[in-house]
C-alpha cells in the first residue's frame, strides 16, 4: 500500500498546490505581489492599512462612506477586555512577547459576543475585533513587563499611530505614522506562508476564527518563519560594535559565507529576484536611519547586501537578493521599537490577511477547496512483517 501513494519528500509543500485563493498572488521569477488584483507598490503608495484590510477582507476597494464605516468600527473595538490586562500583570515579565500575544488570542475568543455565531457576516466583525485589538495587547505587554500601565488609546489617532503611541506614550509624528502605516500594508498579506496555512489548515476542522489565529501566531514565532528582522537588526548592532568601519563588511561576508554561515535577510523560499516590499523598505530605511541619527546601520545594510550578492553570484547561486525583512528592522528600531517586539509588528500587519485567508477557507465554494487539509504520511518505522511486531511480556524483552 505505500508503494502505491504519491511520495513528496522535503519540499516543505513548497510547489504542491493545496486550494485556491482571490487573496494574493506572487510571481517570484518577476518579483511580483499583488493583493486582490493590485500591485503591492501601488497599494504603498496610494492605499492605508485599513484601506487596505478593507480589500482583504471584502474582496474590492472601499467607497469613502464604507470606509469610514469600516475604520469607525475597528477604533471601537480597539478596547482590551480588562480581565485580559488583569492576567498579564500576572505574567512572569520575562516572558516573551510573542508567547504572550498567543495568550491574548484564546482570551479574547472569550471576550467576543460573536464566537458561536459562525456567519460570514459574524468573522467579518470578529477578525474587526482582532485586528484593531492585537495591537494593543502588544503594547499593553510591553509596558506592563517595564512596570508601566498600559495607555488607553487615542480615538483622534489612525490605527498605526494608536498603536506606537500605546507601545511608546509617545505620540509619533505625521511623517513616521504615515512610514508605519506603510509598514503594515506591505506585510498585510503573502499568499499561503506557514503562519497563512496554518490558519487555514485549523479551521478547515470547522474551528473559530480565533482558533485560526492563535495557530497563525504559533507558526510565526518558529525561527523559520518570523523573527528574521529582529536578527538582522541584531546583527547590525554587533557589527557596528565589532567592525570599525563599513569597510571591514566585505571581509566579514566573505568569511559568513565561506564558512556556511547564514545572512539573515537574504534570500526567500518565492522570490527568485529582488523582494517587490524590500525595495520600499530600502528607501525608508536610510530617511529613518538619518532622521533617528543612526545612519551608519543603513550603510552597514548596504555594503552587507551588496558584498552578499557579489559573493552568492561568484559560487554560481544568483537570483539571491534582500527580502522585507532585511531593512525593516532598521526601520521599526528607528521608530523607538524594540527589536523583541518587531516579531509581533509582523502581527499586528499579518492579522488581516490571516483573517481574510480564514473567512475565505470557511465560506469558499466547495470545489475551490478540501473540505478538510489531512495529508499522507508514508510510515517508515518498526514493520516486521505483515502482521505487526509481536507484543513481548517484559520478562521475555532483552
Amino acid at each position: 500500500m505505500a508503494a502505491e501513494m504519491v511520495r513528496v519528500k522535503n519540499t516543505g509543500l513548497r510547489g504542491v498546490t493545496v486550494a485556491d485563493t482571490k487573496i494574493s498572488y506572487i510571481d517570484g521569477e518577476n518579483g511580483v505581489l499583488i493583493y486582490r488584483g493590485y500591485r503591492i507598490e501601488e497599494l504603498a503608495e496610494r492605499s492605508t492599512f485599513l484601506e487596505t484590510v478593507f480589500l482583504l477582507l471584502n474582496g474590492h476597494l472601499p467607497k469613502e462612506v464604507e470606509l469610514a464605516r469600516f475604520e469607525a468600527q475597528v477604533l471601537e473595538a480597539r478596547e482590551l477586555p480588562g480581565f485580559i490586562l488583569e492576567s498579564m500583570e500576572k505574567f512572569p515579565k520575562r516572558t516573551d512577547p510573542m508567547d504572550v500575544l498567543q495568550a491574548s488570542v484564546p482570551m479574547l475568543a472569550m471576550a467576543d459576543p460573536d464566537l458561536a455565531d459562525d456567519s460570514r457576516e459574524a468573522n467579518v466583525r470578529k477578525a474587526v475585533r482582532l485586528i484593531a485589538r492585537i495591537p494593543a495587547a502588544v503594547a499593553a505587554w510591553h509596558r506592563i513587563r517595564n512596570g508601566e500601565k498600559p495607555l488607553a488609546p487615542d480615538s483622534a489617532l489612525s490605527h498605526a499611530a494608536n498603536f506606537l503611541w500605546q507601545l511608546t506614550g509617545q505620540k509619533p509624528t505625521a511623517e513616521v505614522a504615515r512610514d508605519f502605516d506603510l509598514c503594515l500594508v506591505l506585510h498585510a498579506d503573502h499568499t499561503f506562508n506557514a503562519s497563512t496555512f496554518a490558519c487555514r489548515e485549523v479551521v478547515s476542522t470547522n474551528a473559530h476564527i480565533y482558533a485560526g489565529v492563535a495557530a497563525g501566531v504559533g507558526a510565526l514565532s518558529g525561527s523559520l518563519h518570523g523573527g528574521a528582522n529582529e536578527r538582522v537588526m541584531k546583527m547590525i548592532l554587533q557589527l557596528e560594535t565589532e567592525l570599525p568601519s563599513v569597510e571591514d563588511v566585505a571581509p566579514w561576508v566573505k568569511k559568513m559565507i565561506d564558512g556556511g554561515g547564514i545572512i539573515m535577510g537574504m534570500g526567500h523560499a518565492v522570490y527568485k529576484t529582488f523582494d517587490p516590499r524590500g525595495k520600499i523598505l530600502k528607501e525608508m530605511s536610510r530617511r529613518l536611519t538619518q532622521k533617528a541619527g543612526h545612519p551608519k546601520w543603513y550603510e552597514y545594510l548596504v555594503r552587507i547586501e551588496q558584498e552578499g550578492i557579489k559573493e552568492f553570484t561568484a559560487r554560481g547561486k544568483t537570483g539571491i537578493s534582500t527580502n522585507v525583512d532585511f531593512y525593516s528592522g532598521s526601520v521599526y528600531a528607528s521608530m523607538g521599537i524594540p527589536v523583541d517586539i518587531m516579531t509581533p509588528v509582523f502581527a499586528i500587519s499579518r492579522i488581516s490577511g490571516w483573517c481574510a485567508h480564514i473567512i475565505e477557507e470557511k465560506f469558499a465554494e466547495a470545489q475551490d477547496k478540501p473540505a478538510l487539509y489531512r495529508p499522507e504520511a508514508e510510515y517508515v518505522g518498526n514493520y516486521c512483517g505483515e502482521m505487526g511486531c509481536v507484543y513481548q511480556p517484559m520478562s521475555a524483552r532483552g
